[in-house]
């Protein structure tokens, strides 16, 4: 942790020291020489960073306020988007948004949570966290998604269901529940992308998946560090303990087996460049729709059922 701060440190003061370079006029060959030393050592440490990071710098980072959420790729990845509202039983949940959309020609339907940027949108957005009727709007969305035969797309951004009482009161579980089985039967493509946090069961109400991507700085897992280090060691410091032991970044999952990809971010994380940040993960998408689209409707539901049953399933090696 020591040494990535020093090298954070540096790092920013270089890239202060390049916007300074870069922002002079009249630049000689010693300057240019100069600026590409600057940037070549800036390359190096973000390297040395990205190769030392902990679980928990990878939950700071999948925590990062400015990392492009849901309404960011719909922006940059679909056209033709038209939000859908309501779960036609009680209301709107704005932590969910749902609309139909194109994704390279192809109608699809898109389910994502978003999270907010400043304090009026995350209030709006109840910070993320969805109520039961987030969760019945989804799966109505992604029913009519069935009856017209379009692909499903699912951005998961969320620390977890609303736990307030009004929530449980309406049916949090059930509605998660009831997810979870419906998905599972769905009888078209489906690619659930973690793009930020995925925590607990409110991420997997529309995880559901095909395919299940991860951006390589995102996180998934039942519970956060802060919360298995209160229940684990009666102390919330150990955060960093407990990240590394429950084994919630995207490498882990793929060593595990859990997930099906880890999509690239750009150099030192998605917040700092959102455009090349989607246009990584427009490849990962394309990529796997593309084999999706070649499975019968009959075999995906199988695959689906198999891939799921499977995950977390060790076996000891016989002596």
């Amino acid at each position: 942790m020591e040494a990535n701060d020093k090298a954070q440190q540096e790092l920013d003061q270089i890239e202060r020291q390049v916007a300074v370079i870069e922002a002079s006029a009249g630049q000689s060959d010693e300057t240019h020489r100069q600026l590409a030393q600057l940037q070549e050592r800036v390359r190096s440490l973000r390297e040395e960073m990205k190769a030392s990071q902990t679980a928990w710098q990878k939950t700071e980072l999948a925590r990062h306020p400015q990392r492009p959420q849901t309404l960011d790729y719909i922006e940059r990845l679909f056209t033709d988007w038209s939000e859908i509202h309501g779960d036609r039983t009680f209301g709107d949940d704005a932590a969910i948004v749902c609309g139909m959309a194109r994704f390279h020609g192809d109608e699809i339907l898109v389910v994502g949570t978003q999270k907010g940027r400043d304090m009026k949108q995350r209030v709006y957005r109840n910070f993320g966290t969805p109520h039961p009727e987030g969760y019945r709007k989804a799966l109505r969305v992604m029913q009519i998604a069935e009856k017209f035969h379009r692909p499903i797309f699912t951005l998961v951004d969320t620390d977890g269901a609303y736990p307030g009482i009004h929530a449980e009161e309406r049916g949090q579980a059930e509605a998660i529940a009831h997810n979870l089985r419906q998905m599972a039967s769905l009888e078209v493509p489906i690619i659930a992308t973690v793009i930020g946090v995925g925590g607990s069961g409110g991420a997997l109400a529309i995880a559901v998946a095909d395919r299940v991507l991860m951006m390589e700085n995102s996180i998934y897992s039942v519970i956060s560090p802060e919360g298995c280090a209160a229940i684990m060691w009666r102390d919330a410091t150990k955060k960093e303990l407990a990240a590394e032991a429950m084994r919630i970044t995207a490498t882990d999952l793929s060593e595990l087996g859990c997930i099906d990809d880890i999509v690239p971010e750009p150099e030192g994380g998605a917040h700092r460049d959102h455009e090349a940040a989607a246009n990584l993960l427009d490849v990962s998408l394309q990529k796997h729709f593309s084999e999706l689209k070649k499975i019968p409707p009959s075999d995906l539901i199988v695959s689906r059922y198999n891939k799921f049953r499977n995950i977390a399933q060790f076996f000891k090696a016989e002596s």
